[in-house]
């Protein structure tokens, strides 16, 4: 599903963000990222994404070098990911439900099914009452959730999350690592950086922990 052999990330004018990561993560695998502010987590999850590309070594997603895939191929390597990052991007200037349909218009799907799949993914998140609530109108905690329906309406085969936790209380922290518990069980693989790992040990996970690029 994943994999990293020897990979590296250095960005112009900086120190590696990350230096000879190697490690696998098979289908399935619920696996947590730990590591201090600063130690590669987000970098590492956007090396997954092709969000950025390696400056050494190799990253399989898939079974795709995520290095070497050409600009035009790296949406079809999202279709099967779904993404939630610190910076949500939710468009707000659009309701809840078009957030979420805003994918499936882009894949093409057409507008009464990309409905009616939204609403199911607001619906697994506890947001289908707020439908036509535009994001501005939501908790920090319901905009968590909402990204969260937006990444999986996809129905991708691996999700990623960058400390979706974060800033949350308590039980708006433990409701939202609760979604990510339900996708692991019904077999999605689920990579998650974070430092809130508790909120996860219910499930046993494996964790990886970075310190200044590397691997501990």
């Amino acid at each position: 599903m994943i994999r990293f052999e020897h990979a590296s990330k250095r960005y112009p004018g900086s120190i590696a963000a990350l230096s000879d990561v190697s490690f696998e993560v098979a289908r399935g695998e619920l696996v947590l990222v730990g590591g201090h502010s600063g130690a590669g987590k987000s970098t590492l999850l956007k090396l997954v994404a092709a969000i950025e590309r390696p400056s050494g070594g190799t990253v399989l997603v898939n079974g795709q070098n995520v290095g070497a895939l050409r600009p035009r191929a790296i949406p079809y390597l999202r279709r099967n990911l779904g993404l939630v990052f610190q910076d949500q991007k939710l468009l707000f200037d659009r309701s809840a439900l078009d957030n979420v349909v805003l994918p499936l218009a882009i894949a093409g799907l057409p507008p009464r099914e990309a409905a009616k799949r939204a609403r199911a993914a607001l619906d697994k998140v506890g947001l289908l009452a707020r439908e036509k609530a535009m994001p501005i109108a939501l908790s920090g905690g319901e905009q968590q959730r909402l990204s969260i329906a937006r990444a999986v309406v996809n129905r991708p085969n691996l999700l990623l999350a960058d400390e979706p936790t974060a800033h949350l209380d308590a039980e708006t922290a433990r409701d939202v690592a609760d979604i990510f518990l339900d996708f692991h069980r019904v077999g999605v693989t689920v990579f998650i950086a974070t430092y809130d790992d508790h909120y996860f040990e219910a499930a046993a996970p494996r964790k990886l922990v970075l310190s200044h690029g590397q691997l501990q």
